[in-house]
């Protein structure tokens, strides 16, 4: 079988059998739950509900990481990256210890995963935090980065560990993925004679695709980050106030109404929009001002909200500002469109008006679109600069962030957009729902899909489960 193939039919499986929980019944919704933005669960559990079921989650994860393991023919990945051990195991302990290499973990093709975790109060909350591990499957790690002379020393030790799991499972011998190294950590395994692989197309592959559960949760993302723009708007939003007064306010809105941390937030106004500033200074704003926000933070259960709206301060805007704003909006839409399943990433961003990713090749992170879910770059980017020469395939339940901008050199200031899209087997679904400026007149209505508008019938008024033993 291919392995290609192969990959998505393990995938497929895993998520349809795997992950244990409930399916529920849809005969009156008639489309997936998760696929509705105005279908929200609240944060909390309930026993008259049946919510984001997180075992599930945490098993269909680990199912789709292991399918993509066998596909490749590679015995077992080492994860280093905090999202990535947070993907494998459920474990999370904070922000700060996602990219200092100081917690890791093994995830073996057929078996159970092992984590590595910082010795003292950490290790005692993960026996504490993670029953699903198992206490034998939890492991204290070893820190080997900023030992000065004791670095070799210390990575023969985490090193050494780590072969203990892999002859545990049988796969020392095989090829072995591994998502982040420094050289310290590649001499180390070199050394003990493991035939290392790149572990990023593993994990990029596994995350791309979302689960029901982590649907439910970047939808729960987006609702905050639509209320906090909101507020932005219509509460907030005045001559006189500095961006980074606006930024912080956002900060305590989001984490109040449930977000894990704020990971940045963008305020540019006036002439900071253009060129475009990429983050908040203490700038008075102005009335009259063009003020562009960017809301980048995590939500509940670790996923992420990133998208953009952009206002004027005390006023409409004019038609030289409705123009750009237009602008942007169209060729944002016109890319959103094209997030099909079958579709490629150039088939998206051929949409976009030419930018310097056009000029330079590169991808500017202007005018582009990108994975998100656990961390704000998961394993896909489009862009001008490549995508034509290097298509990819676009899939059911990828989660994108999609963002245009009006770059032209001398403009006084300028418009940016992004918005926050579920590739649906129906085509693409919008999640974040906060309004465009009026008077700009932009408002997307789906053309195709779940969300098309609905003509009924008398037929429609009434509907009952089709299995249901008083329906015979």
């Amino acid at each position: 079988m291919d392995k290609t193939l192969e990959a998505k039919k393990g995938a497929e499986k895993a998520s349809a059998n795997g992950g244990g929980g409930y399916s529920l019944d849809k005969y009156f919704i008639q489309h997936p739950h998760e696929y509705d933005p105005k279908r929200l669960y609240s944060q909390n559990n309930a026993d008259w509900q049946y919510r984001v079921d997180h075992d599930r989650m945490r098993k269909e994860r680990l199912a789709r990481l292991q399918a993509q393991l066998k596909a490749r023919d590679i015995g077992a990945i080492v994860v280093y990256a905090g999202a990535n051990v947070r993907y494998a195991t459920g474990s999370y302990q904070g922000n700060w210890k996602y990219n200092i290499n100081i917690r890791y973990a093994v995830v073996p093709a057929s078996g159970e995963p092992v984590l590595f975790e910082t010795a003292g109060s950490d290790f005692h909350c993960a026996h504490i935090d993670l029953p699903w591990m198992g206490n034998n499957n939890i492991r204290p790690a070893m820190t080997w980065q900023w030992a000065e002379g004791a670095v070799p020393h210390m990575v023969h030790k985490m090193v050494g560990g780590i072969v203990d799991v892999l002859n545990e499972n049988g796969v020392a011998k095989e090829r072995i993925a591994i998502d982040n190294l420094d050289m310290a950590a590649l001499r180390g395994f070199q050394e003990v004679g493991i035939n290392i692989v790149d572990g990023w197309p593993v994990v990029s592959a596994a995350r791309v695709i979302k689960t029901r559960d982590e649907i439910e949760l970047l939808k729960m993302a987006s609702s905050i980050g639509d209320a906090a723009m909101w507020r932005i708007k219509h509460e907030w939003l005045k001559p006189g106030v500095r961006e980074r007064e606006i930024e912080a306010k956002v900060h305590e809105f989001m984490l109040e109404r449930g977000c894990e941390i704020i990971y940045d937030i963008i305020v540019a106004s006036g002439g900071n929009t253009s060129p475009y500033r990429r983050w908040a200074t203490d700038k008075m704003i102005r009335q009259g001002d063009l003020v562009i926000v960017d809301i980048n933070a995590v939500g509940p259960g670790g996923y992420f909200i990133d998208f953009v709206r952009n206002f004027k301060c005390a006023g409409k805007m004019n038609k030289e500002e409705i123009d750009l704003y237009k602008e942007v909006y169209d060729s944002m839409y016109a890319g959103i469109e094209m997030l099909k399943p079958g579709n490629s990433t150039w088939d998206v961003v051929e949409k976009f008006p030419k930018y310097d990713d056009d000029v330079y090749g590169t991808c500017t992170l202007q005018q582009f679109a990108h994975s998100i879910g656990l961390t704000l770059y998961e394993g896909m980017w489009m862009s001008r600069g490549y995508s034509k020469e290097f298509p990819a395939e676009i899939k059911e339940n990828m989660y994108f962030a999609i963002e245009t901008f009006a770059g032209h050199p001398r403009l006084r200031q300028t418009s940016r957009l992004e918005e926050n899209v579920l590739v649906s087997k129906d085509g693409p679904v919008v999640f974040t729902q906060m309004e465009h400026m009026e008077e700009t007149g932009c408002k997307w209505e789906p053309k195709h899909g779940i969300y098309a508008p609905v003509h009924f019938t008398a037929e429609d008024v009434t509907v009952v489960p089709e299995d249901a033993k008083w329906n015979k």
